[in-house]
């Protein structure tokens, strides 16, 4: 058995679970890891009936059900297959590949945004106005600003106070900041429902820890309630935060 066994096959091998293990990262950044699961648990089910304890009747109906799968997952998780393939789209090392071919230095205006951002935080804060901010990182946000109001305008502090003053009609919503542009504002979120969180965080707070167990974004709330900053990313919420604090957490690339 093990003859025929060569370098090319354990490559073959290497590669398979490599696909996967990658896969299953980007499944899990882009808030899909329960279809993946889903869907590895009922192959493995499929194998074990069919081909290890020959079920034929229960064998019969799973070989059916993998035949239509394809199409019924499309019809049951096209939102979280949509928000897949942009992840795909949107992963770093495509980014990585395309820099190499445009040729284009954006290190230093890629995050322009993080002034005027803090400056109008604080601001708010001041004025206990609540607010709720996205940053987009690697995955690509367009689902989520489609539910909110377009816009194209360069990151102002101003603006921003603007958006969020308490009688604008998009106070309520979240603003979508990406490639250094303001891409939409009252946009709805995700919300998380982790029950261990403080009763006195609002829906502002729950919308951004949502949003950051599903994309990789950084979300700044202000709380309408306290005026403190709070910060959400890779499912984790960070409260009462400083403007020192606020600008090195939208600056780091490793939290």
């Amino acid at each position: 058995m093990w003859i025929d066994f060569g370098v090319k096959d354990a490559i073959d091998i290497l590669l398979v679970a490599f696909f996967l293990y990658q896969t299953y990262k980007l499944m899990k950044a882009s808030g899909t890891i329960a279809i993946f699961s889903g869907v590895v648990s009922f192959v493995v089910v499929w194998v074990l009936i069919s081909q290890v304890l020959e079920m034929r009747l229960m064998g019969a109906i799973l070989d059916k059900l993998i035949s239509v799968g394809f199409i019924v997952l499309i019809v049951l998780f096209q939102d979280e297959i949509r928000r897949f393939l942009l992840a795909l789209g949107s992963h770093r090392g495509w980014k990585f590949l395309g820099d190499i071919f445009t040729k284009k230095n954006t290190e230093t205006n890629e995050r322009q945004y993080i002034a005027p951002l803090v400056l109008s935080c604080m601001n708010m804060s001041r004025k206990k106005t609540g607010a709720l901010v996205v940053i987009q990182q690697q995955i690509n946000l367009t689902i989520y600003e489609h539910t909110g109001e377009m816009f194209n305008a360069d990151v102002n502090a101003r603006l921003i106070e603007n958006i969020f003053f308490k009688n604008s009609p998009l106070h309520d919503g979240a603003m979508i900041i990406a490639d250094n542009k303001i891409k939409a504002a009252g946009c709805i979120l995700p919300v998380a429902h982790n029950t261990d969180l403080p009763k006195d965080l609002g829906l502002r707070h729950r919308s951004a820890l949502g949003m950051s167990q599903e994309t990789d974004a950084k979300i700044v709330i202000v709380s309408e309630e306290t005026g403190k900053i709070s910060v959400a990313h890779k499912g984790k919420l960070q409260i009462n935060v400083t403007a020192d604090e606020l600008q090195e957490l939208l600056s780091s690339d490793t939290w």
